[in-house]
């Protein structure tokens, strides 16, 4: 008898999030679930290059000792990456993301974890939490400072102590192999499923559904029900008898899902439902959030209200010179002949501001040298006529 895993990966951007910064993947040989952190441009990036290095352990034809090498090896990797990205774009700084992977080789699984993301196992109608959570309130527990009562409702439940984040130092990743029995049932997900699911419910759903999947969809459907303040990712992984899956369906392709899929920008599925409409209404901005918005604008656009009005006015009265130059006429040299000109004999920078409207054939060296001086020093007129007027004097030679 050969094992296998029948598969089914979900992920859902939730009801409040913008951004999907999940990741997920499942094959018949690996199951990964990696959630983002570090904000809208860091988190997804972050479970984006782990999946990437994982997923490259899918196919490949691996013993027990190689497979737990590699799965590290991947990760080490993954870790490198991030820290480069970071080290490259400094507006990254704080990107990282939780791991959680299996990789099968034969009856053996390799497991990797570290962070908040989860990992169950439904083995002969039993769920057991096979990760730990790498948590502040988790030590507290651990520790015996917190029961896991208070646990589920503390303020800094949230608060992950370890991940694959940008800083170059060795990371502490729990590593184990487990065995693979048919007919257990093994559950990835991230914090935004089991932290709004009770494990009675998880546990119950698990139980039920039969297909993987199905029983996917309805765990992130129950997320949904929930409110998911957060992104839901889950991954389902059956451990089936290879010539049973070969003889009822085709192999399944491999599946890609959240940050790292071609299609992480789909909207949640749960925007229609009562609690999706609940999410909207709280989310939906008040008379006071408007009038902050406002206040916040006016605050930002103050600092510059008046340089700009003192560069329109300065833009205004150069207009305004060069608008009237343009009405005034003179009677000047150009190249060795005179000539009449529209504007003044000045120049604005590269502007000038007169052009030549009339030119003459009356040579300067023909002219008196009184005359002479005179054009040379331009002879200013209220109009084209009298500029008119001059030029025939100067060609009657006075």
């Amino acid at each position: 008898m050969f094992l296998t895993l029948r598969f089914a990966a979900r992920s859902d951007v939730g009801l409040v999030r913008a951004d999907n910064q999940d990741s997920a993947f499942a094959g018949p040989h690996l199951l990964v679930v990696a959630d983002g952190m570090g904000g809208a441009a860091g988190g997804d990036i972050a479970s984006s290059l782990a999946v990437g290095r994982l997923a490259a352990l899918e196919g490949e034809a691996l013993g027990p000792d190689e497979a737990l090498d590699h799965l590290k090896d991947a990760i080490a990797d993954a870790h490198a990456d991030i820290v480069e990205r970071a080290h490259n774009d400094p507006e990254l700084s704080g990107l990282g993301t939780t791991v959680t992977a299996i990789l099968r080789s034969g009856t053996s699984l390799a497991m990797a974890h570290i962070g908040d993301s989860r990992c169950y196992l439904l083995r002969d109608g039993d769920l057991d939490q096979v990760t730990s959570d790498h948590t502040f309130v988790q030590h507290l527990v651990d520790t015996g400072r917190l029961s896991v009562a208070d646990a589920e409702n503390h303020p800094k439940r949230n608060l992950v102590l370890r991940v694959l984040g940008d800083i170059d130092a060795d990371v502490p990743v729990d590593i184990s192999v487990r065995e693979a029995r048919l007919g257990d049932r093994w559950m990835l997900c991230s914090d935004g499923l089991s932290g709004v699911v009770s494990r009675d419910t998880i546990h119950q759903t698990m139980l039920e559904v039969e297909d993987a999947g199905d029983c996917a969809d309805a765990l992130v459907s129950l997320a949904l029900s929930a409110g998911a303040p957060d992104n839901v990712t889950c991954v389902i992984g059956d451990i089936v008898d290879v010539d049973s899956v070969a003889s009822k369906t085709k192999p399944a392709p491999n599946q890609i899902v959240g940050s790292a899929a071609r299609d992480r920008k789909r909207p949640t599925q749960g925007s229609e439902s009562s609690a999706g409409r609940a999410a909207k209404l709280a989310s939906a901005p008040t008379d006071d959030d408007e009038e902050e918005d406002r206040a916040s604008r006016w605050s930002r656009l103050r600092p510059w209200l008046l340089p700009l009005a003192a560069l329109l006015a300065v833009v205004a009265g150069l207009w305004g010179a060069y608008a009237w130059s343009q009405t005034q006429y003179y009677v000047g040299t150009n190249g060795d002949a005179v000539a009449i000109y529209r504007g003044i004999p000045q120049s604005l920078g590269p502007l000038a501001l007169q052009r030549v409207v009339e030119p003459t054939t009356i040579s300067i060296d023909s002219l008196a040298p009184f005359e002479r001086e005179r054009v040379n020093a331009s002879i200013r007129t209220a109009n084209l006529s009298e500029a008119r007027d001059i030029v025939a004097s100067l060609r009657d030679g006075g």
